[in-house]
């Protein structure tokens, strides 16, 4: 029981100092501060006079007094179980096993706490714009592209984020083209941006009389949806808008009217669409929405100071490029190859269980270890 005790311990005490390390980059006094300066803004008589602007400020306060009242909560357990292993009686093993449990909760809690921090990007705490593109694979990667719609749909209910479809592209055998969702919740850009790229696949294949073993290939791309106050200009000029009918669900009347619309902004050569709305005008101003994220992603990347110094630049979704790979035979494995990080627990990650993967992404990208 003493070791066991010592252990526990210990692992208070590294936890303790990882809230430390933590405290620095958090910077509770200034965050105290920011929050006092937005509640005074929030008491302005004129505060609720754009209600758009109005419920940025609100939000962001509240991220604020979340982000505060957490780290004072997980300091204030840590302290208390380990004030309660100190008056512990030597012999009172149920009471040791009911404190280990807790501590193992609270490094859970810690270690999320500390992925969250690393979010200070511009507009990692923003809604994403995530889309999804078959690559190289014929029908399996159709499938391939179904399968990882599922796995962030998973993901996205673990993480209790909501999602809305603004694309969609159904294939004529098996699985889709392409899709193209929000997704709605705190830091949902920040979290999946790290999942932005070429995404690999092996396994017998399901459309193969002969059992052969296929390897396909989606692409993944996540951009922050923009508040009012990130908004940018876009010259007219640059832009090549098409209208069509859509060709997903809808009944009757998606199909009789020309209420998609296609926005091609001509000095990048990026294409957005957007048919999940029968108003075409809702379509537009989604597709520009989504333009937008695209350009002012792409300038982040790019290290641009203007959008109009932006160019096309686009990767082959096939070898070479993928980000991570995902094994299903001759034996179980996902790994990223940026960061090394590998599980044999297939089924887990295609259950939305990618989390490792984006914490591991992410502390390496603070360290300047690998880009964004």
């Amino acid at each position: 029981m003493l070791l066991e005790l010592d252990n526990a311990l210990n692992s208070i005490k590294e936890l303790k100092e990882t809230l430390n390390e933590m405290s620095v980059s958090l910077d509770p006094e200034t965050l105290n501060k920011k929050i006092a300066e937005l509640e005074n803004k929030m008491q302005e008589p004129d505060f609720w006079e754009n209600p758009s602007k109005a419920q940025e400020i609100t939000q962001e306060a509240k991220r604020m007094k979340d982000k505060l009242e957490k780290y004072h909560n997980l300091n204030e357990k840590l302290e208390d179980n380990q004030v309660l292993l100190q008056l512990l009686e030597q012999d009172d093993e149920e009471s040791l096993k009911e404190i280990i449990k807790e501590i193992k909760v609270l490094s859970e809690e810690v270690e999320s706490f500390r992925i969250e921090t690393l979010l200070s990007g511009q507009y990692d705490k923003n809604n994403a714009i995530l889309t999804l593109h078959a690559g190289v694979g014929g029908t399996d990667a159709q499938d391939w592209t179904e399968m990882l719609l599922r796995l962030y749909t998973r993901w996205c209910e673990r993480k209790k984020y909501s999602i809305e479809t603004i694309d969609f592209l159904s294939a004529d055998d098996a699985g889709i083209k392409g899709v193209t969702l929000k997704i709605k919740g705190d830091y949902a850009y920040g979290y999946l941006k790290a999942e932005k790229g070429i995404h690999r696949l092996v396994r017998i294949s399901p459309f193969n009389a002969n059992g052969k073993r296929q390897t396909s290939f989606a692409s993944v791309e996540a951009t922050p949806e923009l508040t009012q106050s990130q908004d940018i200009e876009i010259n007219p000029v640059d832009l090549k808008i098409d209208t069509y009918r859509s060709g997903g669900a809808g009944g009757q009347h998606v199909n009789k009217t020309e209420s998609a619309i296609r926005i091609t902004h001509l000095p990048t050569g990026i294409v957005v669409q957007c048919q999940n709305e029968r108003s075409q005008h809702s379509n537009r101003e989604t597709a520009m929405a989504m333009l937008k994220s695209k350009l002012i992603e792409l300038k982040e990347r790019a290290h641009k100071e203007k959008i109009e110094d932006l160019t096309g630049e686009l990767k082959d979704m096939g070898w070479g490029s993928q980000i991570r790979s995902y094994v299903f035979h001759p034996y179980t494995l996902v790994k990223d190859h940026r960061t090394n990080a590998e599980t044999g627990n297939v089924d887990g990650v295609m259950d939305g269980d990618i989390d490792m993967f984006i914490a591991e992404y992410l502390k390496k990208s603070s360290n300047g270890t690998i880009s964004i």
